[in-house]
């Protein structure tokens, strides 16, 4: 007799119903599992036969032979483990019960607990989506699939509790709803710590304002990277679609608390210099995300800029711009969303004092230059706003004064971002930094002045096309943050001078 039991499978962020077939027939003894299965899921029979065993059921003598259809998509992970224990159980007559509204998900140990997987988030919603009625997952996974309403779904600890629910022995509970609750940090960086760098506060409340990318150049010390910490501090709150998607790429990675099952607050993810293009992009035989997805709907930091490999930094390029990364493997192509704010920091030489307004530059002019070139053009254009970081003066950094908070900030850009959610109603733009070029001219409405601030800029400076979409871009924000529905002169100036240290730096 023939059994099928439904799990579900994973390729990428995209979920698709594995029917799990078991048949056992007269022959010499033999385990055999079909369809494409890696490593981890050939290993699954020597786990579900101990697992029988231990559990007190009789593993079969003869041919068994477990089919994870669909056959030609590849199956990675040990996620079939508690569908193919109930599959053999089905098809040897020692459980005889209905589930063919049901999914079973989870990894079995050898004593028949069941153990945590990557990915049960994307998959429950996919199981409700597709009508299923239950789902049996992880008692570990039980949070992040919490957020899933309209679809039973019970958590198990052991096989043997999942049998007895199963011929009524016991009653099981569905697991709860999450609520979202707000939660604090020990310790939430706020710019009320920042002395001075006015300037540069003002830059990245204009970045928080409209998603902009942005870059940081200044001398060690001068306080970059902590800049750049506390940058979340003012973004705008994520919304509950934003907090399932990233929630759902975390998922996927293993990356989430137990205790805050739901991505709430926006991440920010800081890798070393030493990352490689894939552990940015994405990588592995069936790729899982990289950093540039793990950031999305947040913050990717990259401190030391230069100190990066030429491959790496050269991968964000398209990603940056699209909002999302494709990865094509010999298994197939992978897409994941990367709607991210980029952040960059670096000196502006190797010694880190070239433009110091009082300590002198130790570098040669051929060093300026060659550290300098390890950032590409092509890069640099995609960096909206060019922030100089300037050395903190004493009376700033002494001062008992204490400096505007994060949550003072956040006030006015939630203010704008509400002024760009209005003007974008219906349109999947989520920001000014994710304006399209057709809606470019209609939504960016410029005074003559500015119109003609903006014409001698592109011709004095020879800026690019990508440029001056993102002057007007950056200038756009500025007026929501001034509440103003035209772009007017002083906006335009203020957005030109974020896009000047590429000459005052790179024309060494």
């Amino acid at each position: 007799m023939i059994t099928k039991v439904k799990s579900v499978g994973l390729m990428g962020m995209t979920a698709y119903t594995v029917e799990v077939e078991a048949d056992i027939s007269r022959g010499i003894p033999r385990f055999d599992i079909v369809g494409l299965p890696d490593t981890a899921v050939k290993e699954s029979k020597d786990r579900v036969s101990s697992a029988m065993k231990n559990c007190g059921y009789e593993f079969p003598v003869g041919k068994i032979t477990i089919n994870l259809a669909p056959a030609d998509v590849r199956k990675s992970g040990s996620i079939y483990d508690l569908s193919i224990l109930i599959a053999m159980l089905l098809t040897t007559g020692q459980l005889d019960v209905n589930i063919d509204n049901s999914v079973f998900i989870g990894e079995l140990s050898l004593s028949g607990e069941v153990r945590a997987v990557n990915g049960v988030l994307p998959m429950v919603i996919y199981a409700k989506e597709e009508g299923y009625e239950t789902v049996f997952i992880p008692v570990e996974n039980a949070g992040e699939a919490s957020v899933v309403e309209g679809i039973n779904v019970y958590s198990i600890g052991h096989v043997n509790e999942l049998i007895n629910f199963l011929v009524g022995a016991i009653e099981l509970s569905t697991i709860k709803t999450f609520e979202n609750t707000a939660h604090s940090e020990l310790f939430t960086p706020d710019f009320s710590e920042v002395k001075g760098q006015y300037g540069a506060r003002r830059a990245l409340e204009i970045a928080a304002a409209g998603g902009h990318n942005a870059i940081l150049i200044g001398s060690p010390g001068s306080g970059k990277s902590m800049l750049a910490k506390r940058l979340p501090s003012i973004l705008p709150d994520m919304t509950f679609e934003e907090s399932i998607e990233t929630t759902k790429i975390h998922s996927i990675s293993g990356l989430l608390s137990k205790s805050h099952p739901l991505v709430t607050t926006r991440p920010f993810r800081a890798p070393h210099h030493t990352v490689s293009p894939a552990g940015l992009s994405g990588g592995g035989s069936i790729p899982k995300p990289g950093e540039i997805s793990l950031s999305h709907n947040g913050v990717l930091f990259l401190d030391e800029l230069p100190e990066f490999s030429r491959p790496a930094m050269e991968i964000l390029r398209q990603p940056i711009e699209d909002g999302k990364v494709t990865i094509s493997r010999v298994n197939g192509t992978l897409t994941y969303p990367c709607s991210v704010m980029l952040i960059a920091a670096m000196n502006p030489c190797p010694c880190g004092y070239f433009g110091h307004p009082t300590r002198p530059c130790t570098c040669s002019s051929g060093k300026v230059s060659d550290y300098l070139s390890k950032v590409s053009g092509p890069l640099l254009d995609r960096l909206d706003l060019h922030i100089d970081a300037m050395p903190v003066e004493f009376d700033h950094i002494s001062s008992k004064t204490p400096s505007e908070s994060s949550a003072q900030i956040k006030l006015r850009v939630d203010k704008a971002r509400q002024i760009q959610n209005e003007r974008y109603k219906g349109t999947g733009i989520t920001c000014n930094a994710r304006l399209t070029p057709a809606r470019l001219q209609k939504d960016c409405p410029v005074s003559e002045s500015g119109m003609q601030l903006l014409r001698n800029a592109f011709e004095k400076l020879g800026l690019s096309a990508r440029a001056y979409d993102r002057i007007l871009k950056v200038s756009r924000t500025i007026a929501d943050l001034d509440e103003s529905d035209t772009i007017e002169s002083r906006h335009i100036a203020e957005a030109i001078q974020y896009r000047s240290l590429d000459r005052k730096y790179w024309q060494v």
